[in-house]
């Protein structure tokens, strides 16, 4: 398993894990979280996370960006154009070339406006970024971004830190076997076992928050999704079982005394 790396537009991480720097208590316990969930990658809500202000408590301080990917994100943008100036201006502040991309709409549910998220992309993608994409679980529209050139799809479990877990599978594993970029769950996990579940239907990694954030214990939720993102991969590795509709004993009932 030493070998079995996600691999997102050539750069290689040893977790399939990634987790958020937003709803922490600090800075501290978010950096405390991140060591207990073995992750490699942060993302970062450059509207919101302090970068660049030394004046304030910097995320720098805590979390080492020559350790870790720092993954600069769109979060609370709602148009296209503001999405494309929030990664500019990230790229010029810290050099990141990797970014999160998404356009929410209505702020009740915040799904991903697909119209501007593809205009977006489009814009970002020529201007030589590598984007990672948070978008709808339709695999058409999954299909569409992976021909723009995204670096990964990822599609939405269930609403932003609602914690319903993966609502709608059956399109996940749709997105899955067609795609040929790492698809990466973003939005919806609550608990460790919808992270396994992400995982066993072939998913390349999940993406969470909240989950970890706002569990009564965040270092303690942070070690058990480590352990249930490893958990899935192996068992989808590993190929299920077959379902069947009635019983198959573990011991054979021929030659029985």
């Amino acid at each position: 398993m030493s070998e079995d790396k996600l691999i997102i537009a050539g750069r290689k991480f040893d977790s399939r894990l990634i987790i958020g720097t937003g709803k922490y208590r600090d800075y501290q316990q978010n950096a405390e979280a991140l060591i207990a969930s073995g992750a490699g990658m942060v993302t970062v809500a450059v509207r919101r996370v302090n970068v660049s202000n030394p004046d304030e408590p910097m995320l720098a301080d805590f979390i080492d960006p020559e350790k870790y990917t720092y993954l600069p994100n769109t979060a609370g943008c709602f148009t296209g154009e503001d999405a494309v100036r929030t990664l500019r201006l990230a790229r010029e502040a810290g050099g990141w070339d990797l970014v999160k991309l998404e356009v929410l709409s209505d702020p009740k549910h915040l799904y991903p406006d697909m119209e501007e998220t593809l205009r977006a992309a489009a814009m970002l993608i020529e201007d030589e970024f590598d984007v990672m994409v948070y978008c709808s679980d339709d695999p058409v529209l999954a299909r569409r971004l992976e021909n723009m050139g995204c670096a990964a799809i990822m599609p939405l479990g269930a609403p932003i830190g609602s914690g319903l877990g993966i609502q709608n599978p059956v399109n996940i594993r749709l997105i899955v076997e067609q795609s040929s970029v790492p698809i990466i769950v973003d939005a919806g996990v609550g608990t460790a076992s919808d992270a396994t579940v992400a995982m066993e239907l072939g998913c390349d990694g999940v993406l969470m928050n909240t989950a970890i954030a706002e569990a009564r214990d965040p270092i303690r939720m942070a070690e058990a999704m480590k352990y249930a993102v490893i958990a899935g991969r192996r068992a989808y590795l590993a190929g299920r079982m077959p379902r069947k509709k009635y019983a198959d004993p573990s011991s054979p009932l021929a030659g029985l005394i």
